[in-house]
């Protein structure tokens, strides 16, 4: 079904009121929502509303796909992701129901990127791959270039930038071949940012150049917008001041008299006003470019832009040696990048001392249960004394039984109660010490990442604007560029330690997501090859506690592979079946005789040990030398 797109807005809505109640007005309804997404969010909102509740009403089913799939954009675009995926998973179902294979493909190209924003990588990716396989199935080439250049932005998102790079290249690749400019602006941009974290600017910028010529030719603001943006962040970053006051112009030309222009586009423009000014050496101006940016971002709760906002306000005060206001805005950086870290943190602190608190009435309750006992059981033996010495010989014997198996109940009674307080004691101990040290990685972290990390940020800066104002000789160029290259390197070997000592996948998304990236960085480092496998544990919420203590085993299991087997390759595998949790950690190296961990000292098995027992688990070690090791670990969620 095809809508006439050549009406103009006024023309589309004097039909519309004269529109009757049947499919004529749905088209119409989506013809004007269409026209309205490039201008005004909120009123496509309102007539794709007027539109679903038509289609409801008249149960004009065909149209139904449409309406839910421009729900999905119009929600996207608003960045309420949630109300994307509602809709974009009734779209799904509505296209299974026509049994349209295409209308299925349009939905998973689209939940991919939702999963994406709202940090579910995992689903993601699994969507991805079903989306490109069908709709290569199906021969939608129309859509090829789209899939790979999404792919992209997440396998780039995940830090996995030779894979970001290869899915670039292959979606310019098919943008070019079936003509699909869309697709191909797309893949543009997207592998241009790739390069830009693989600080390979130059290549970078001339794909941005190209994505702004391709949409200035086709009259896409998105992608202008988009390219100038990037380009004078690229501009800025290699100290090309002419170029970057010439971008900048070019946006603030394309901007002007567009009344409507969304907040987040605006909080850019202020950006790169404000990097084109630092350039000048115009710092007043810069920041007030900044503060406006700010401000906004913060009005319309905009968390991008105003991490660049900071970082870049927080260089400023550090060129004008004003390091007390440059630590400030590194610090609001880095709350915000923190924000959702130390809000789990917490809660995760507040679950163990709810914990504590609970164990603590439940022995309360179980000591006075006891005594209650006893006595009940006391009073009830002076009872059958009084009745069994009247009744003479034979009551004494009664009674003396009763006495004698009375005070074996008894210690009975007080052998478990004592075995009780042990293990509880035991267990609060061991609470307490992994509390401790997981609050203890989580402060040298993040010291490294505030003390370290920025200094080391305002010495590149700094460098970097000393650059543009010394003349070096060819021998002190390349001298100065290597000196560059180690402090990146030691920026990001900083960045590595503090995200091993608390790794943020591990609070934000997960077990499974946390042991997937260190098995990745395992590999990438080139120590030793790890396959990882999980069954089950996605659908599964995992304690936030049980899930820190498993990932410390792995991580200590990995390093006494590395360290002592001789491996070349491990497996870590994570299953979930019913209610029981099973790691298992596999090493192809030496291996040992288990009899020798019954007696030893060594800080890495005793910590295995006592977190296995912390989680009431089951540890099993199977080994023989010259056959590798086997760990099995077992608990009950």
């Amino acid at each position: 079904m095809a809508f006439s797109q050549s009406k103009s807005l006024d023309d589309l809505l004097k039909d519309l009121e004269k529109a009757k109640e049947d499919t004529t007005k749905v088209g119409l309804l989506i013809d004007i929502e269409r026209k309205y997404f490039t201008r005004n969010l909120d009123s496509a909102l309102y007539y794709n509303t007027l539109c679903e509740n038509l289609i409801l009403k008249i149960k004009a089913d065909d149209y139904k796909h449409k309406c839910y799939h421009d729900f999905v954009k119009i929600y996207h675009a608003k960045s309420d992701y949630k109300k994307a995926l509602e809709y974009c998973l009734k779209s799904i179902k509505v296209a299974k129901n026509n049994r349209d294979r295409f209308q299925e493909a349009t939905s998973y190209r689209a939940i991919f990127n939702i999963y994406h924003n709202l940090k579910m990588n995992d689903s993601a990716v699994k969507y991805a791959v079903k989306s490109i396989n069908l709709t290569t199935e199906i021969g939608d080439t129309t859509n090829v270039a789209t899939n790979y250049g999404n792919l992209t932005w997440l396998y780039m998102d995940m830090s996995q930038y030779k894979k970001a790079v290869e899915y670039g290249l292959k979606g310019i690749e098919a943008g070019e071949h079936y003509k699909d400019t869309i697709g191909l602006l797309i893949s543009l941009n997207n592998l241009a940012l790739c390069y830009i974290e693989l600080h390979e600017n130059n290549k970078a910028i001339e794909l941005f150049k190209r994505q702004y010529i391709i949409g200035k030719k086709i009259d896409r603001p998105r992608s202008i917008r988009n390219a100038l943006i990037n380009l004078a962040l690229a501009y800025y970053s290699t100290g090309a001041a002419k170029e970057l006051e010439k971008t900048a112009t070019l946006l603030n030309d394309y901007n002007r008299g567009v009344t409507d222009l969304d907040s987040k586009n605006r909080c850019y423009q202020y950006l790169t006003n404000a990097y084109n000014f630092i350039y000048q050496k115009e710092f007043l101006k810069a920041e007030k470019q900044l503060m406006a940016a700010m401000d906004l971002a913060k009005k319309d709760s905009l968390t991008d832009p105003l991490f660049p906002t900071y970082i870049t306000m927080s260089q400023v005060k550090f060129s004008q040696h004003d390091f007390v206001a440059g630590n400030y805005y590194e610090e609001k950086w880095d709350s915000l990048y923190n924000l959702n870290t130390e809000q789990q943190l917490s809660e995760y602190a507040a679950e163990l001392e709810t914990k504590y608190e609970v164990e603590k009435k439940e022995s309360v309750i179980h000591h006075l249960e006891t005594e209650k006992e006893i006595q009940q059981f006391s009073l009830q033996r002076k009872n059958s004394f009084i009745i069994y010495l009247i009744s003479g010989m034979s009551a004494l014997i009664i009674i003396s039984f009763l006495t004698y198996r009375n005070i074996k109940h008894k210690q009975k009674i007080q052998q478990q109660r004592i075995t009780e307080l042990e293990t509880q004691q035991q267990l609060t101990a061991t609470e307490a010490v992994l509390k401790g040290e997981e609050q203890e990685r989580t402060r040298i972290a993040k010291d490294l990442h505030d003390g370290l990390g920025g200094i080391l940020s305002g010495i590149k800066f700094s460098f970097t604007t000393m650059k543009g104002n010394l003349v070096m000789t060819p021998e002190n160029q390349q001298a100065f560029e290597r000196s560059m290259d180690m402090l990146d390197s030691s920026i990001r070997e900083l960045r590595r330690v503090a995200h091993n000592m608390m790794p943020e996948a591990l609070l934000r998304f997960g077990l499974d997501a946390a042991l997937k990236d260190f098995c990745y960085e395992i590999n990438e480092s080139g120590a030793v090859k790890i396959n990882y496998f999980s069954f089950g544990p996605e659908d599964v919420h995992i304690d936030q506690t049980v899930a820190i203590t498993l990932y410390r085993i792995v991580q200590e299991l990995i390093n006494n592979t590395m360290k002592h087997s001789g491996a070349s390759s491990a497996i870590v595998q994570l299953t979930k079946s019913n209610e029981q949790l099973s790691l298992t950690v596999e090493d192809d190296g030496n291996g040992f005789d288990p009899a020798i961990l019954k007696t030893s000292k060594g800080m890495g098995w005793v910590s295995i040990k006592n977190r296995v027992d912390f989680l009431k688990g089951k540890l099993d070690v199977t080994s023989k030398e010259g056959e590798g090791t086997s760990v099995h670990i077992e608990i009950l969620l």
